[in-house]
Parts: structure tokens; sequence; C-alpha cells
């Protein structure tokens, strides 16, 4: 009896009420979007199947119509739940409306839990998002006032406080490959990201579900090489070819995001200098070499192309969550991807090293910083996100970089051999008290990590007492733009020091000299 089956067929075998969960990452990679399509049609015309649970482990769309958008149509879920709905308008359109249930659990949790979930464990155990807004003493993750029960518990282990994040069953899971054979075994050669499609695969195998796979092409039983299957063929019950299958929402099909083919180094134009290549680069002078990176989403996706600018990206292992190891991280839009990587892993192996303190450094973006050096990356501008990896990332690295400009809304700043506030931001980013913690101060100072705050002309560190102002940017009043755009006054350190001034040069920094120096 054959596997191969018709999307509408596939879609058809979702049941009302059902949990579904949907693999893939952010702009589309690994992401069964045929799939996603053909639900949304067969809601729209139908009405069916209604009422659904749906879990998806990062963000998936493209910030417009496509991916988790397409599923916001009332009376298709329940319940939503997933790290990051930023780029899921329509679906957090609904939220925000009340009208169905989400949760937001941190990315590495959700990638973990499919593991827990397929092992038939309770649940996870992590101290991944204490004090945060995760923890039940806070929100529990939940997103609306309709969102009641309690997913996420504090529990004690060994004199120690942990969070028990419980695990549910899977009807339903969809993954995706490169290529299936007439069995069903599943290749991902042609894959940006891997993620976690063995786990969902037995996570929904083992909840007495059924696994789904969308593919781009066929193979003959048994022509497939063996160490080439990620998925095996006893744990999917169905495939369905999608011959239009691109590798993310923007890229058809790349040899370098594959890892078929490393790309050359040739000469490219810089970026352009403006406050995010700033920022970015500010944050680089703190990454020593040789250090094991994450880069974040946002300004801290641009210091993989200012590495590669520098010549240094040879001398750091810059990584991303969903399982680039080494490399040159993709900024953008299809941040997730990589190339010239060392390996691509499984998501869950990737969040297994975070959360166990492998990284040695780590930038990151903020929304909002206090004065108690809470900051807030999830919650803000009347809209419902969430954090993605930020809690993961940030709960046990050694050195983090938060950054972002000191003010929002119409800032605007020009650059020349320093900075000049030409028009000032309306909204200020520094605040007395965040409105959600996704980063809690005192347990980092408790951990004994080193946090910098990095701004578009000033850097704080965290300390004992809060934020100390540490460095200004050439051609900044303190007073004036600094310490009078801030909803709190931060101590000021005795001797403040003038910011690089190669931050503002419009060539090359000339990091490679420094790194050679110091290796």
């Amino acid at each position: 009896m054959t596997k191969v089956i018709d999307v509408r067929e596939a879609v058809g075998l979702v049941s009302d009420g059902s949990t579904l969960l949907i693999g893939g990452s952010g702009a589309g990679h690994a992401v069964p979007q045929r799939f996603i399509d053909e639900l949304a049609a067969v809601f729209t015309a139908e009405g069916r199947p209604r009422d659904l649970t749906t879990v998806r482990i990062v963000g998936s769309g493209d910030f417009a119509e496509r991916g988790f958008s397409q599923l916001g149509l009332p009376g298709l879920m329940r319940r939503t739940i997933g790290s990051n709905i930023g780029n899921e308008p329509r679906l957090g359109a609904l939220v925000e409306a009340d009208e169905i249930e989400a949760y937001s659990f941190p990315q590495g949790v959700l990638s973990q839990l499919t593991r827990e979930i397929a092992a038939g464990r309770p649940g996870l155990v992590t101290q991944v998002g204490l004090g945060t807004y995760v923890d039940p003493r806070q929100t529990g993750g939940k997103q609306n006032a309709s969102t009641t029960e309690d997913l996420v518990e504090v529990v004690t282990l060994r004199g120690r406080e942990w969070l028990l994040y419980h695990a549910f069953p899977i009807d339903v899971a969809v993954i995706r490959g490169t290529t299936a054979d007439e069995d069903g075994n599943l290749t991902m050669e042609g894959e940006a990201v891997q993620g976690e499609m063995l786990a969902m695969a037995m996570a929904a195998h083992n909840s007495g579900g059924i696994v789904i796979a969308q593919v781009r092409q066929l193979a003959p039983r048994g022509s497939l090489p063996l160490r080439a299957v990620k998925v095996p063929a006893a744990l999917v019950d169905h495939v369905y070819v999608d011959p239009d299958q691109w590798q993310t929402y923007i890229t058809r099909d790349s040899p370098f995001y594959a890892g078929a083919l490393r790309k050359p180094v040739t000469p490219e134009l810089p970026l352009p200098l403006d406050v995010r290549k700033i920022i970015a680069r500010r944050s680089l002078l703190e990454f020593p070499p040789g250090a094991i990176c994450n880069l974040g989403f946002g300004i801290s996706q641009l210091i993989g192309r200012v590495a590669w600018e520098e010549g240094i990206t040879d001398q750091l292992v810059l990584t991303v969550e969903q399982g680039i190891f080494g490399g040159v991280p993709v900024a953008g839009n299809e941040g997730g991807a990589g190339f010239n990587y060392q390996a691509m892993i499984d998501q869950p192996a990737m969040f297994d090293f975070y959360d166990g303190g492998g990284l040695d450094i780590a930038s990151l973006s903020f929304a909002e910083v206090d004065a108690e050096g809470n900051v807030n990356v999830h919650a803000f501008e009347g809209r419902v996100r969430g954090p993605g990896g930020f809690p993961n990332i940030s709960a046990r690295t050694a050195r983090i970089n938060f950054v972002g400009t000191l003010t929002a809304q119409g800032l605007e700043i020009a650059i020349d051999d320093g900075v000049r506030i030409v028009r000032e931001g309306s909204l200020a980013k520094f605040v007395p008290a965040v409105r959600q913690i996704s980063f809690n101060a005192q347990l980092a100072r408790q951990r004994g990590q080193q946090v910098r705050y990095i701004t578009d002309r000033a850097v704080f560190a965290l300390d004992e007492d809060g934020l100390i102002l540490i460095e200004v940017a050439p051609g900044i009043d303190v007073e004036r733009d600094v310490l009078g755009q801030m909803g709190f006054r931060p101590r000021v350190a005795e001797t403040v020091a003038t910011m690089d001034r190669r931050l503002y040069a419009t060539g090359a920094m000339g990091l490679a000299a420094d790194f050679g120096a110091t290796s």
C-alpha cells in the first residue's frame, strides 16, 4: 500500500479538535507550506477542520500573508502555541482580539518539548524562563484574557526551583524533507535547516497520532543513501509531493544554504554606514577570537555580515539556534539559514548546547530596558509577539550584549566621525520598569553573567546596583542626549570612555589585525 497521497487527502486527515504540530522555521525554512495553503483553502470552503490546537516551534510566516498568517481564520483554531507570533500578523490579530487562546513559550523549550513528548515524559524540566514572563508567577506564557489553563508550573528538585512545561499528545505532525522514497524514508539534503523533524515524527507516532511529510520529489524504493535518511519510513504515515517546494519564501534553491557548496569569498559592497551597522560593529568588538557565539534577530543579524566584511568569520564560531554551527548566518527575513558552516545539527541539540552554557557570547536585541537591567523583547508597540529563542540564549551565556537604539519612533542620526542627533525619537526605550520581563537581571547577577547594553550613542553595563553608563559616542552630550532621554537616571562611571572612532569608518574597521594580535 502506497504512502503517497494528495495534499487535500492529507488535510482531510486532520479531525476537528485535533492538536496539529507543523514543522519549519521563520521565512519558509523547511515549512510544509503546501499543507498550510490547502488547510486554509479547505477551511474557507468547508468550515472544517475546526477548533484545532496548533503548535509551531518558531513563528512561521513572511510578516504578511504566508505561513501561519493564512491560518488566522476564525473558527479554525481554539488554541495556538508557539514562540513568536510577530511574523504571523493575521493570527496575531485573532489573539489580540481575544478570539483564540494563545501561549508564547521559549523556542528552545518547545523544540526540546517535542523530544519529551516522544519519550512519554510528563514535560520539560528546565530553568529557562524562571523569573521571566513565562514563569507562572508572572503570566505563565498566556497571551490574552481567554487563555486560562496553566501549562507550566514551578517545581523544586534537589533544593532548586525549575519550571516544568507540560507535555501534551500530538494528533498530527506535518514535517518536511527534500526527498522521500516509496516507503516514506525522508532525506533533507536541500533544506536550509533541519529543525526537529525526527522528534516531531516520534512525538506524533508515540502519541498514537499520524505523521505527514511534504517533499519536493520521490525516489524509488531502496535508492536513498542510508546515512542520508533523517526520518525513517516506520515513522511516516503519509507523503505528498510539492514539486514547486522552495527552500525559503525568498530563495528557491541555494546550494550554499543546503551546505552542498561553500560560498566563495568574493569582494562585496560593504553594508551602508547607518545606525544599525554602528551598533552591530560595537557589539562585535566584544567578541573574542575563537568565541562560540549566537546572533539574535534584528541588528544582531548584521554582525555576521560585518564579520564577513572584516575577514574574521573564520576566527569566530557563529551559531544560529535553528541548528547552524559555524560559518556565516544569513541576515534579514531569511534569518535562520547560514552558509559555509561547520555543521547543520538538529534544533533541539543546539538548544541543549545553549541551555548548558556552551556559548561564550551572544548579541540580542531589546525593546525595553529598565533601571534594574531587566529586558523586554517580546511585548511592545501594542502587538502580541514572542521571544523566540531569546530566553534560552540569555539564560546561561557568560557574556551578553543587548543591542538597540536609545530611543525609537522618528529617530534621525547623522554620522560623521561620531554621532549627531538630528531628530530625537519620541519613544523612550530605557524605562522605569519593563512591561514584561524577557531577561531577568537579578538572576543574571547571581549567575555571574557579564551584560552590556549597546546603543547608537552610549554603552551601559550591568553591575550589582543596576545600570551604569560606561561609554559615550563622540559628539554626544551626556546629559542632553543620553540621561535626558531615559525614563530613569543610571549611575555614571567615574571615567566614561569614548566609543571607538573606527565604528564610524566607511571602510573596514581593521578587526582582522586586532584578532591577529590577540590570537
